[in-house]
């Protein structure tokens, strides 16, 4: 039996942010990514929307192989208590050794913590990976919009998820 090391899930730190950066270019993908991959010089992983504080990190042996991005859907006071994951990422090195579930389960219980009563995403509908870890953490489809998105020459759903906290 092979021995997988748990993931450290902290809060990111400003000193984050060029591995962050690194890390997000690494993994893209039209799986998950509707950007076209970016190209040098490369703007900013943090910036003014998104910090540090917005952003949990995964570490196996030292070295940061994942983030979530959690912030607010909207801007509006009425919708404060629902918070979204506006991003997941785990390096292919990493994958099937609970990085993905840990951040996701640290940014549920950050969002409780915040006084948030619901949680959503939004996740392309060919991503199986990350639709079956979501599902497998209580997330039910609450919407679809179909071929939202045209990829790769394939129109591809967007697909809204949510859960109570």
């Amino acid at each position: 039996m092979t021995f997988m090391p748990v993931p450290l899930i902290r809060i990111a730190t400003l000193d984050d942010e060029d591995a962050l950066g690194r890390l997000d270019r690494a993994t893209w993908s039209t799986l998950h990514a509707v950007q076209p991959r970016p190209q040098p010089p490369y703007e900013p992983f943090y910036n003014e929307r998104f910090g540090p504080r917005d952003h949990h990190v995964a570490e196996l042996d030292g070295v940061l192989v994942g983030y979530i991005r959690l912030g607010y859907p909207t801007p509006l006071a009425c919708n404060s208590h629902v918070r979204q994951i506006q991003g997941l990422v785990v390096a292919e090195e990493a994958r099937h050794a609970g990085v993905g579930r840990g951040l996701l389960r640290a940014v549920m219980d950050g969002a409780r913590r915040q006084g948030a009563r619901r949680i959503t995403l939004r996740v392309l509908g060919h991503n199986a990976p990350a639709r079956k870890l979501y599902e497998s953490e209580g997330f039910e489809v609450e919407g679809v919009l179909p071929e939202e998105f045209l990829l790769d020459g394939d129109y591809v759903d967007d697909v809204f998820m949510g859960r109570f906290l």
